[in-house]
């Protein structure tokens, strides 16, 4: 949990970043972070990828949708964020890859949810829209804007959802974390190379666009996925997608304390009912002793 929570924070911190770039746009952006970041994924798995390949050979089809969904997912991350604003467009992002992840494992995986995972999930909702409802009353003007913002955020937390269970399933079938995030991560950075070149001549027209995409690809996406694969090894899909709800909440006091976004006291309840899901799964849950049967050896 800890691996995936530093992943979190470090995810908090792109939609910031990408300020500092105004002529690179979200397609840009998102692009090279990933894409970028992606392949890098797969350089450092090359050996595991040629001890694994027959392994990987025969699960071409999973393999395949999460690396569709790890190139849908930055291009929607960030043209949410374009359009809703760096706080709203986190926050729908993140707050429904919980749901999409349960729905995956409920009637794919056949996974039972527990009822700590459902409070934390609804308290983790909640916050999110409170912080929703905090943009729609302060700027009631761009509500289009938001719109669009608020239906690519659903899309990219569903392609969140997607990479996130592909990459647990691979791992629960006995392929390596490199092999399995590799695969993944490594087949969507190519998908994202085309888009990359298409839109991405703005990242070197200065500098400081140049050192934020060597930033959002090396640092958020790169190590973050490095940390995001490790604790995927031993916590479930919905959970992680549940403790990453954190990044929206990192996301919206950058925005407030950096990019100038204006937070109400309604967006700041909703900070609240982040924090408390986050510490509902944080904590471990105390199981009841059993009580040794007759006649057992101590």
């Amino acid at each position: 949990m800890i691996y995936i929570l530093i992943t979190a924070l470090l995810w908090g911190t792109t939609g910031t970043v990408a300020t500092f770039a105004p002529g690179a746009g979200p397609l840009a952006i998102g692009s090279a972070a990933l894409g970028i970041g992606g392949l890098l994924q797969a350089l450092i798995a090359v050996s595991a990828l040629r001890t694994e390949v027959a392994a990987l050979r025969v699960r071409t089809l999973p393999i395949a949708a999460g690396a569709l969904a790890v190139a849908i997912y930055p291009l929607a991350f960030y043209s949410s964020m374009h359009y809703a604003g760096v706080a709203i467009g986190s926050v729908v992002s993140l707050a429904s890859a919980p749901i999409a992840s349960a729905l995956l494992e409920r009637f794919i995986s056949h996974n039972p949810l527990s009822r700590r995972w459902v409070l934390a999930l609804l308290l983790g909702l909640g916050g999110s829209a409170l912080l929703c409802l905090a943009k729609l009353t302060s700027a009631p003007e761009d509500l289009l804007s938001t719109l669009w913002g608020l239906g690519l955020g659903l899309v990219a937390g569903t392609s969140y959802a997607v990479y996130s269970w592909v990459a647990h399933r691979l791992m629960g079938a006995g392929i390596s974390r490199a092999a399995a995030m590799g695969s993944v991560f490594g087949a969507g950075g190519l998908l994202l190379l085309p888009v990359l070149i298409l839109t991405g001549a703005p990242l070197l027209a200065s500098p400081q666009a140049f050192w934020v995409a060597s930033y959002m690809a090396l640092i958020p996406m790169f190590a973050g996925y490095l940390l995001f694969g490790c604790g995927l090894t031993r916590v479930s899909p919905s959970t992680a997608t549940t403790i990453t709800l954190v990044e929206p909440a990192v996301a919206t006091l950058l925005a407030v304390a950096i990019v100038g976004e204006e937070l109400s006291a309604v967006g700041w309840a909703g900070m609240v009912l982040l924090c408390a899901a986050l510490a509902l799964l944080a904590f471990p849950q105390r199981l009841p002793a059993v009580a040794p049967s007759p006649g057992a050896q101590p």
